[in-house]
């Protein structure tokens, strides 16, 4: 390990100290006691909203946006859903242990909550930008809401900054790994051929990467769904022992790994939440910016659909992902990140599991790449003013090349701590602005539960 991967591991592991754990959790926790658990109670309401592609009765003129809230959920999915469900789990299981797991479900549950209040700010104070376009964010909310400019200016830096120097990095190289491990290719054409295919898209804008991803991302999850599905119906005689796993793993690693060196309570926190906060982005504010782009009048009501990120991207396909390698024993095999996946799902399809898992690394992977330059465009935009969309995406899809190349583990330590200060600043304006969303979130349910014509 040299100088500067040592470095980039150490400053990781100082922004996902105590601070941001605490902070995280709490913030999660806070939110979904004040909304009285408004995400579980809403579920079924939340994926009737959510599946729905209707405009809910609304004029064109009360629905201000770039795209519909369907697309904003496909598009956001996309976001989330990528390499970070399949490599970020077998890594977080690989550092911390399978104990892991079971803090990653923990931000799940209360992420939701989070991701909701996230989504309904980003539609209250989302803004018609010079160019004509809707831009919304935690930067906004931040400046607009608490009167705090220079946080939203920290934020939308942190923001800009991840997509370039975190996900390019993190996802390209997940795929180069994938595709280099089943099909022999060298990790610099992989590189080339998502740079050139990203730029194909993203050159559009959000109405271009809306259009693709509401067809791709249905399409990737069933892919992966069906072949992890697959791995754990052949070895389901495994899956208690692989919630014995998690669940001891969470608070006695030591009793499941024989005294492996480093394997602690602390350390299965530290991977599972920071690995858990790069999959579903609860907490970082990402999602505030894909959602106030929807077109409605409802804040809350997109607010339900957001929940829906971290459900299906967390609570679904993560889980999934860590039963299929608890299950086939390849968690403590030596292997990591997408190879550690594969080897999983060969052991219940041999030669065709591979491949599922990297075309679901490169579909997972390539939908990220498509969808995040957008946040990373709204953040500098916000800083530097409208000319920088150009200049932004040719930059981000060069980037996109040489991480292909680069250390899996250096991509990942980096990806944590953009993720980590951007969740720092983020949850300062959910808190200062909670009680705006509370007052938004009953006043829409009240409606609701008393329109005697509900039309949804």
């Amino acid at each position: 390990m040299d100088f500067f991967e040592r470095s980039i591991r150490f400053l990781a592991a100082i922004v996902w100290g105590p601070q941001t754990v605490i902070l995280l959790l709490g913030v999660g926790f806070f939110l979904t006691i004040r909304l009285r658990f408004v995400q579980i109670r809403r579920l079924r309401l939340s994926f009737r909203f959510g599946l729905g592609k209707r405009d809910f009765g609304e004029t064109a003129k009360e629905r201000k946006g770039d795209i519909t809230p369907f697309q904003a959920l496909t598009t956001s999915l996309a976001c989330t859903v990528g390499n970070g469900n399949i490599a970020g789990v077998c890594t977080a299981i690989a550092m911390g242990g399978p104990g892991a797991v079971f803090w990653m479900w923990l931000l799940a549950f209360v992420g939701m909550a989070t991701k909701l209040v996230e989504a309904v700010l980003g539609q209250k104070f989302k803004r018609i930008t010079p160019d004509g376009s809707v831009a919304g964010g935690p930067m906004y909310y931040i400046r607009y809401g608490l009167k705090l400019p220079w946080l939203a200016g920290i934020y939308a830096f942190f923001m800009g900054c991840k997509p370039l120097f975190a996900t390019t990095s993190i996802q390209s190289n997940s795929i180069a790994l994938a595709l280099k491990t089943q099909l022999g290719l060298e990790p610099w054409i992989s590189g080339l051929g998502l740079a050139v295919l990203t730029w194909l898209v993203i050159v559009g804008g959000i109405k271009s990467i809306a259009k693709v991803t509401t067809f791709l991302s249905p399409f990737m999850v069933f892919l992966y769904i069906f072949g992890a599905l697959f791995t754990l119906i052949a070895l389901a005689s495994h899956l208690p022992h692989a919630f014995y796993l998690i669940f001891v793993g969470a608070f006695n690693p030591s009793a499941i790994t024989g005294g492996v060196a480093g394997m602690t309570v602390a350390r299965a926190i530290r991977y599972g939440l920071a690995r858990g906060a790069y999959s579903n982005e609860a907490g970082t504010g990402t999602a505030a910016v894909f959602h106030a782009t929807a077109q409605t009048s409802e804040p809350v009501r997109q607010g339900l659909i957001a929940s829906l990120d971290v459900f299906l991207d967390t609570i679904v396909i993560c889980s999934l992902t860590a039963l299929a390698v608890l299950v086939t024993g390849v968690w403590n095999t030596g292997i990591t990140s997408t190879a550690m996946t594969a080897a999983a799902f060969n052991a219940a399809l041999p030669k065709y599991g591979g491949l599922i898992v990297a075309a679901s690394s490169l579909l997972f992977g390539y939908s990220s790449l498509i969808t995040v330059p957008y946040y990373g465009e709204i953040s500098f935009k916000y800083l530097l003013g409208t000319w920088i969309k150009k200049p932004f995406r040719w930059i981000f899809c060069l980037v996109i090349f040489s991480g292909a190349v680069m250390k899996v583990e250096e991509a990942w330590s980096i990806g944590d701590i953009f993720n980590g200060m951007m969740a720092f600043t983020n949850l300062i304006g959910l808190v200062g602005l909670s009680g705006l969303a509370l007052m938004l979130v009953k006043s829409y349910l009240k409606k609701l539960d008393t329109d005697k014509n509900k039309n949804y």
